[in-house]
């Protein structure tokens, strides 16, 4: 059985002519070029601790199979902003498991974006937890229902959001949560 026990967030950004080049530089960035990635789907294991960046990059090897949960977007159109969000959701018991989303859009500010990512696992956490709620509601009134629960402790979000190169060159984007066994 593989549970990870520890999870970190990273981020990155990258551009170049190639667009397989531009997403490597965006790993790079994030620190996680040097790994074999899997990528997961949206649980933050029950018990699993969150660590900063540099300790959980201190903490994988190279050539190590990295288990994760990618948003990823790219353009190479001149100015286009793209956008790539993970946002996170915990809940208040321990044992339970959380959620993480991955989000990735065009034309979205790194703010829009990372909170579309939170309120998608914060909603997704609330519906298993059966929380009532409104999904018509604005995140933010839906936010204080999910936390006025007491069922819900914390959400958040990471995100990387870019202008495509004025020249044309490949733009990549990426957010990850990373997980360590």
């Amino acid at each position: 059985m593989v549970v990870p026990t520890k999870i970190f967030f990273t981020r990155g950004v990258g551009v170049h002519k190639d667009r397989l080049a531009s997403f490597e530089l965006a790993l790079r960035q994030a620190g996680i070029e040097r790994c074999n990635l899997v990528y997961v789907s949206s649980i933050f294991p029950p018990h699993a601790k969150e660590v900063s960046r540099d300790d959980g990059l201190n903490e994988i090897q190279s050539g190590q199979i990295v288990y994760c949960v990618m948003a990823r977007n790219e353009t190479n159109e001149p100015t286009r902003l793209v956008s790539a969000a993970i946002g996170q959701a915990l809940p208040r018991e321990a044992h339970a498991y959380g959620y993480l989303s991955e989000h990735h859009a065009f034309g979205e500010t790194e703010e829009i974006s990372g909170e579309y990512a939170e309120d998608l696992a914060a909603t997704m956490l609330a519906t298993t937890l059966g929380i009532a709620f409104d999904p018509d509601c604005a995140w933010q009134e839906r936010e204080q229902i999910y936390k006025a629960s007491g069922k819900i402790i914390e959400t958040k979000h990471i995100c990387q959001a870019s202008q495509g190169d004025p020249n044309g060159l490949w733009t990549t984007v990426v957010a990850a949560a990373v997980f360590i066994i």
